[in-house]
């Protein structure tokens, strides 16, 4: 008699369909890459305020006993993004085509991620992977509590533009509850899982695309999608204590989350109560964000290696400006965002880290009538001012809040986790990250405990410390005796993000979780190998 020694998989994301769907391809024996990019596609549908086809991508890829690997999936500012082109602008406009000027490159990362998962075994067909996706489109999502939330929030701004029609009823904004379809979108779906993925770059669906947003007033056009593509690159580092920290490099604030946990790493000695663990948290916080407010902006713009800041001199160095008594004052320039996080693990231990975006809530509010995509807003982090580190120029990288991490702990576990939250995505990371690594929290646990946002959110001025009643009642008062300007808001707030972790344990088990302030789910599911054949043409398992 044979024995099969059962594996395990794991999928999660901060909306529950989406976790379905990448659970799904994982038991039907997928990649990590496959779920992932199967789920980036649902989701892409079912939280259509936060992340899409025209938004962008950051991946981490593990591979059992190798490096991970980056992949840097965000979009170039156009060839005709130039300061003339804004004359009359002090800034960037935040909505309107004139927002709508960098590349999307989410899809392109789908290609790239996909060209490595095919070296690893025989790939499932596209068809395959985006069969659920353009299900749920035709057929209609429910709204949920946050795209209601969002709608209602962005609807003076939006609704306005005819073609924004699709995300309205009856023009109005979307209540919870009720259907929404979304067919253009699945027919745009469609035609990618038809013809190649490719087709959003150099294909029919770049032509539509780069036509609608030129009739927007966008600077894109035709050939900067045929002049993208999504790159490999090596990801940054630390090793502390507890194991390896890993994270994407600039132009995204990678390097702030990594520097936030290697400075804890250092002081987290000297706390004795939950209020030193989150006075210290922030405190490492402040440190991070001077050092990426001081050197992050595209890649080939930089004027340091990013890793030499994660030396021990500099790192000591920074540990040093921590006091455990008393807050450093704090005004800083914060970064917004809306954004989506997922992780997986396939039955053979790879593991990926994914975020997805459309920067703030739908983006530049550009819907393009012809294909149902809405066009990220990210070039806003560009800045108009000459000798900006943001300044604006044709074909470089604006500054991207977005981070996925990855772990391998020195006891063997590893772990991918994440968040959305644009400034508070390093903070979130933090936080999750020390209660299950250093205070031996559960990993639920560590996401659904109150959680803290230093800096300026959506619309709001202050950079003052917002803090969930929850957190506020057991330390709050410890908080404002050390000197930190704070603020209370509602507890399960999802101003703090929508997190999720999924753990690879050394026994081969996992173990996944996900945000109670989001509307996810996470599977954490034994895996005996089923054989079957996927029909190249149409994906189905005979």
């Amino acid at each position: 008699m044979t024995t099969i020694t059962p594996t395990h998989t794991a999928f999660t994301a901060p909306h529950y369909a989406a976790s379905t769907v990448g659970n799904e391809i994982l038991q039907r024996g997928g990649t990590a890459i496959e779920a992932m990019v199967a789920a980036a596609a649902s989701i892409a549908v079912e939280y259509p305020h936060m992340n899409g086809l025209g938004g962008d991508g950051f991946w981490l890829i593990s591979e059992p006993g190798k490096k991970p690997v980056a992949i840097d999936a965000c979009g170039t500012a156009a060839q005709g993004a130039t300061t003339d082109f804004y004359n009359g602008h002090k800034a960037i406009p935040s909505r309107g085509g004139k927002a709508a000027l960098t590349m999307a490159g989410a899809v392109a990362g789908w290609q790239k991620a996909l060209q490595i998962s095919a070296d690893w075994q025989t790939p499932m067909p596209v068809s395959a992977l985006l069969e659920r996706a353009i299900s749920q489109a035709n057929w209609g999502i429910e709204v949920t509590q946050s795209l209601s939330d969002a709608s209602f929030k962005t609807f003076d701004d939006l609704a306005q533009d005819s073609n924004f029609a699709p995300f309205l009823i009856k023009g109005k904004a979307l209540k919870k509850g009720k259907i929404v379809k979304l067919t253009k979108l699945a027919t745009t779906l469609q035609q990618l899982a038809d013809n190649g993925l490719d087709d959003f770059y150099r294909g029919d669906i770049a032509k539509q695309l780069a036509t609608d947003l030129a009739a927007a007033g966008s600077p894109i056009r035709l050939a900067d999608f045929n002049a993208f593509e999504a790159r490999v690159v090596e990801p940054l580092s630390v090793t502390t204590s507890k194991g390896t920290l890993y994270n994407l490099p600039a132009p995204t604030q990678g390097i702030a989350s990594l520097i936030i946990l290697a400075l804890y790493d250092r002081v987290v000695a000297s706390a004795n109560s939950d209020a030193d663990m989150v006075h210290l948290l922030i405190e490492c916080t402040k440190q991070a964000f001077i050092k990426r407010n001081l050197y992050v902006t595209d890649p080939g713009r930089l004027d340091v290696d990013l890793q030499d800041i994660l030396s021990d001199a500099q790192l000591d160095k920074m540990a040093s400006e921590i006091s455990l008594k008393t807050a450093q004052p704090w005004p800083h320039e914060a970064k917004t965002g809306d954004t989506i996080w997922m992780g997986a693990c396939d039955n053979q231990g790879r593991m990926v880290s994914y975020i997805q975006s459309l920067y703030w809530e739908f983006g530049s509010g550009i819907v393009s009538p012809q294909t149902g995509i809405v066009w990220n807003n990210r070039g806003t982090s560009f800045s108009l001012d000459e000798g900006h580190l943001q300044q604006l120029k044709p074909g470089l990288k604006p500054f991207h809040t977005l981070n996925p991490a990855f772990a391998t702990l020195n006891d063997g576990r590893r772990m991918s986790y994440g968040t959305m939250g644009g400034e508070g995505q390093p903070q979130t990371q933090a936080a999750l990250f020390s209660r299950y690594v250093y205070h031996q929290q559960p990993l639920a646990k560590s996401i659904a405990l109150g959680r803290w946002l230093l800096g300026r959110t959506w619309g709001d001025q202050s950079h003052n410390l917002k803090v969930e009643r929850d957190v506020a009642e057991y330390v709050g008062d410890e908080l404002l005796a050390r000197g930190h300007d704070m603020v209370i808001v509602d507890a399960c707030n999802e101003l703090m993000g929508h997190a999720g972790a999924v753990v690879l344990h050394p026994n081969q088990q996992t173990e996944a979780a996900t945000d109670p302030r989001s509307d996810g789910k996470a599977f954490a599911t034994a895996f005996t190998p089923v054989f079957e054949h996927i029909n190249p043409t149409d994906g189905a398992v005979q």
